[in-house]
């Protein structure tokens, strides 16, 4: 009764925000970059804080430092959508956020630069997973598919609330009944790829603090792949990857081959799905044998990737760049 009741209270909020986000027009524009053609509200990805929100009421108070960080990713990053903030000052409350879920997790006795390597990689993939959200549906579907992930290795292992992974998989939802669309009611904004992509990392951070195992980070090697071979391509090229740009495969593939976008969010979402599948089976396995595996997924993941990427760079985006010189 109380997933249906936190459904219910999470779609009503939602179509809140609409009115709210319509009255003082928080949209996103289209322009050369997008991959959409007409003006859609923005950061109707709040719902995944308002479903932290629930779970941290209905549970007490449970993991409050967490919230809080949580918090300051969620305001920093909805002003971002409204009014466009320096890279400096949004880098410093993601610091202060990040702080704050190191924090919860307790891991402020490990070495200087276990800290640091964990401030520099949770940082980088938060920025990372916000890059990603760049097509209808990727976002929700590919979040699910990792929440759901969790949720099974966690009725094992018992790594974390149960009900927080639901109560975000309940938000997922209803964004997604709003953004799963050929044309979207809404994006999810900074503020909500930002906020599942804490949410998410604070979820997988006490997984792999809680059993040792470093395998389970294969739960993001779809958005992993695309994120870092795209950001050394782009340096390769000389471009700067902290400017906007439409060079990640799942935007080759919707707006210069002309793929369903739907199909394409669909196609990394079961992608992610099948690996995490045989990562979780893996997990069981000696540490060569993980390590065989890990190996094996990054090698292959990325020969297939390269190959689909160099195949539609050649043959759509030289050509376009070709014929309009």
């Amino acid at each position: 009764m109380i997933y249906f009741t936190v459904f219910i209270i999470l779609f009503v909020s939602e179509l809140l925000y609409f009115r709210i986000a319509n009255y003082y027009n928080i949209i996103d524009k289209p322009n050369e970059r997008s991959s959409h053609n007409s003006i859609t509200l923005r950061g109707g990805g709040i719902v995944f804080y308002f479903a932290v929100l629930s779970y941290f009421i209905w549970s007490d108070f449970q993991y409050p430092w967490f919230f809080l960080g949580l918090t300051l990713m969620t305001i920093i990053s909805f002003i971002d959508d409204i009014i466009s903030l320096s890279n400096k000052l949004r880098l410093i409350v993601h610091f202060c956020a990040v702080l704050l879920m190191a924090y919860e997790l307790q891991i402020f006795d490990l070495p200087w630069y276990y800290l640091l390597g964990f401030f520099f990689i949770i940082i980088g993939v938060i920025n990372a997973y916000n890059f990603m959200d760049g097509i209808n549906g990727i976002t929700a579907g590919y979040s699910l598919v990792v929440s759901i992930l969790l949720i099974i290795v966690n009725y094992n292992i018992n790594f974390i609330a149960n009900d927080l992974l639901i109560f975000t998989i309940l938000g997922l939802i209803v964004f997604a009944f709003f953004n799963f669309r050929s044309k979207a009611k809404c994006f999810a904004g900074d503020v909500g790829s930002v906020a599942i992509a804490f949410i998410l990392l604070f979820s997988l951070c006490s997984l792999i603090l809680h059993t040792g195992n470093y395998i389970y980070i294969l739960f993001l090697t779809v958005y992993g792949l695309d994120a870092v071979w795209t950001i050394l391509q782009r340096l390769v090229r000389g471009e700067n990857v902290f400017k906007a740009h439409r060079s990640h495969l799942y935007q080759y593939l919707v707006n210069e081959k002309g793929s369903n976008k739907l199909m394409v969010s669909l196609s990394y979402s079961v992608i992610q799905f099948m690996i995490g599948i045989v990562t979780v089976y893996f997990s069981h396995e000696s540490i060569k044998v993980q390590l065989a595996y890990s190996l094996s997924t990054v090698i292959f993941g990325s020969f297939i990737y390269l190959l689909i990427k160099s195949t539609i760079y050649r043959k759509y985006v030289l050509k376009t760049t070709s014929s309009s010189l």
